[in-house]
């Protein structure tokens, strides 16, 4: 009998376990913050305030990575080495919310929101056979690439108009960053490839001092213990259209996580079932639950950790269940965070570039398992891609339309997945696709008996 233990269920010696959860920590915690510091700045929250949602951030997005990594029974957790942060998806919608009806709108909307999502998970499981290589390879490929312009920011700035937009200095200590990691997972044996992208963040790191592009003016001042107040805004209000747009952004963020958990299952070869993916689910449910409740954010599966894991070929859950402890701590210990937030955004933007670029290609290795020789499928994934990838180079290519389109329309996440998802289901599930297929074959024409003797393959169909 074989009881060999699978990479997904296998625990580490606790010193390679810390430092691998530490690599995933600092991988996802630019990220991971970007979404409390665009928001308070977007609905002009003071500096104690935005602290506080940095903290409530990390501190439900530790919990939920505990969840997802660990599983609590039958109920949530789809027991993947996953790292959760908040989305991007949720930023417009609660900007939009808290502008029109205020910030407690914005809490109450999101918990109900999480509701709705925690009551749909298990449907939405059912529906996981719709989603085939075609349709995930196409979105994550999408995903990947879109990331690539988020580590260009962070390598060159995002105004224009600073003095140190696109500095040669910190396009050259992301260069080095990305020599160090390419060296170390190329060259490096065992341990040193595996720790190839925490390597190159602590290199990066040490050379931005004497650049002096660390500031570690805010460690001093942050606090050292502090803990999120539920309601922290007041009692919770509930509009019917800022409800109806979280519950919007719960089904788009359900899209992103069954794409990301997909991908993982094929990166560690843990096949899941539905029962896994509506446990994943629930996951994202929960955390909307408690972010409307502490002043959080909905969290998603990070897709750079994604890349990370098959980068390094780690696949344990315990890892990513130590990379949630940390995270924890770092949100109940301001001071330990902020310390954290230091590091130089063009060193995050050098590791950035390799992890989001392998997560392009997990899509792309997806998609080669699906028969492109077919005219439809290579059709619905172009076209999924290139309408995906569409708003990452038009930018402002929807601004015009009404704010609840643009919670759907701006991603381009999402428009890939609407995009092959409904094209997949068009042309492979309905009988239009069946009979396209057979006008095809009807319409190509036999070789002749001297040009199959010349290819060697008798009656064969034409490459299409």
């Amino acid at each position: 009998m074989d009881t060999a233990v699978h990479p997904v269920d296998a625990k580490l010696p606790f010193l390679r376990q810390f430092a691998f959860g530490l690599q995933h920590v600092l991988i996802m915690y630019t990220g991971c913050v970007t979404v409390p510091l665009v928001f308070g700045a977007a609905v002009g929250l003071d500096r104690d305030t935005i602290a506080m949602l940095i903290s409530a951030d990390l501190l439900i997005a530790g919990l939920i990575t505990v969840i997802q990594s660990l599983g609590v029974g039958k109920l949530v957790g789809v027991r993947l080495p996953i790292i959760c942060g908040a989305t991007f998806a949720g930023l417009t919608p609660m900007i939009l919310i808290a502008n029109q009806y205020g910030l407690q709108a914005v809490y109450g909307s999101m918990l109900v929101g999480g509701i709705v999502g925690l009551a749909l998970a298990w449907p939405f499981a059912k529906i996981v056979r719709f989603f085939p290589p075609l349709v995930t390879g196409a979105v994550l490929t999408v995903v990947g690439i879109s990331l690539i312009g988020v580590a260009g920011g962070l390598i060159v700035g995002n105004d224009v108009s600073s003095p140190d937009f696109a500095s040669p200095t910190s396009i050259m200590l992301a260069g080095v960053v990305i020599a160090v990691a390419v060296g170390f997972l190329c060259l490096g044996r065992g341990i040193w490839s595996q720790l190839g992208v925490l390597i190159a963040l602590l290199a990066g790191t040490a050379l931005a001092f004497p650049l002096g592009m660390i500031d570690v003016g805010g460690v001093s001042e942050a606090a050292w213990l502090g803990f999120p107040a539920p309601f922290h805004f007041g009692a919770p209000e509930f509009p019917i259209t800022a409800v109806v747009a979280m519950s919007i952004v719960m089904a788009v963020v359900f899209a992103e996580s069954t794409a990301s958990m997909l991908a993982l299952s094929e990166i560690t070869g843990r096949r899941l079932g539905k029962a896994d993916i509506a446990r994943g689910l629930a996951g994202d449910g929960l955390s909307a639950v408690l972010g409307g409740i502490f002043n959080a954010f909905v969290d998603t599966v990070f897709n750079q950790n994604v890349g990370a894991v098959a980068t390094t070929r780690v696949h344990s859950r315990y890892v990513t269940a130590t990379s949630g402890v940390i995270l924890l701590v770092l949100g109940a210990l301001p001071k330990a965070s902020s310390v954290v937030a230091a590091l130089p955004q063009p060193v995050i933007g050098g590791v950035g570039l390799i992890l989001f670029a392998t997560v392009a290609l997990v899509g792309i290795e997806t998609l080669r398992k699906v028969d492109m020789s077919d005219r439809i499928n290579s059709t619905i994934a172009a076209v999924a891609v290139g309408v995906g990838l569409l708003p990452e180079f038009a930018e402002g290519l929807f601004e015009h339309f009404p704010s609840a389109a643009q919670i759907i329309l701006g991603s381009g996440i999402t428009l890939a997945a609407i995009t092959a998802f409904s094209l997949n289901l068009l042309f492979n599930h309905t009988r239009l696709g069946t009979s396209a297929r057979a006008a095809v074959r009807h319409d190509t024409p036999v070789p002749s008996p001297e040009s199959s003797s010349r290819t060697g393959v008798a009656n064969e169909p034409a490459h299409i």
